[in-house]
């Protein structure tokens, strides 16, 4: 499942991140944002949502959230 369907204030643990843009995966990498990394989704707004990933609160877009696959 992609984190864009994941449920709010559940924790899962992050499995994948399918992305074909290394400056982005490394961005997400410095955020903590890789695979085996715990993320809550905090709260949904129309283009994306706020995500909780170790003790930070980020904002994602749709397409981005898409990308990275929770279990």
């Amino acid at each position: 499942m992609s984190l864009r369907n994941a449920a709010i204030g559940k924790e899962y643990l992050i499995t994948k991140i399918s992305t074909n843009d290394s400056e982005l995966e490394g961005f997400l990498f410095s955020l903590g944002c890789y695979s085996g990394e715990s993320v809550t989704v905090i709260s949904r707004r129309r283009g994306g949502c706020i995500v909780a990933i170790k003790d930070g609160r980020y904002s994602i877009d749709n397409a981005l959230a898409s990308a990275i696959a929770v279990e």
